[in-house]
C-alpha cells in the first residue's frame, strides 16, 4: 500500500523560512518525479515545484521561483521544500505528490500525479 506523508507545516511570520518534508512508503521512490502543490482557501490546487526522478531537473512556478527550493534524498524516500522569504499569500495547504512526469506548459506546471499526500497547512502572518 502506498502512503505519501507531508510534515513541517506551521505558522510563520512574513519573511521567515520553513522546510516541508514528504516521505513515501510503498513506492519505488527513486523512479518517481516528485512535486509540491499549494491550495489557498477558495482557490484551485496548483503545482508549484517538481523535481525529476534523478534530481537533475527542478521546475518551479513563477510565484515561488527564487524563494522556494525543492530537493530529494532517495536514501530516505523523502523530498523537501525549503521555503524562504515567506509571504502572507503563501498561506495554503501544501500537498506532496508522486508523479510519472512533470511538464512546463503555457498554463504552468503540468504534473502527471500518481499518488497524493494528505497535505500540511502553512500559514504566514503579516
Amino acid at each position: 500500500q502506498v502512503h505519501v506523508l507531508e510534515s513541517g507545516g506551521g505558522v510563520m511570520q512574513e519573511g521567515g523560512s520553513l522546510t516541508l518534508s514528504c516521505t513515501t512508503y510503498g513506492l519505488n521512490f527513486e523512479d518517481d518525479a516528485m512535486a509540491w502543490f499549494s491550495q489557498a482557501p477558495g482557490k484551485e490546487r496548483e503545482g508549484i515545484s517538481c523535481i525529476t526522478w534523478n534530481g537533475e531537473e527542478k521546475i518551479y512556478a513563477d510565484s515561488v521561483k527564487g524563494r522556494f527550493t525543492t530537493s530529494r534524498d532517495d536514501s530516505k524516500s523523502t523530498m523537501y521544500l525549503q521555503m524562504n522569504s515567506l509571504k502572507p499569500e503563501d498561506t495554503a495547504m501544501y500537498y506532496c505528490a508522486a508523479a510519472s512526469t512533470c511538464l512546463v506548459t503555457m498554463e504552468g506546471l503540468d504534473v502527471w500525479v500518481e499518488h497524493w499526500g494528505q497535505g500540511t497547512q502553512v500559514t504566514v502572518s503579516s
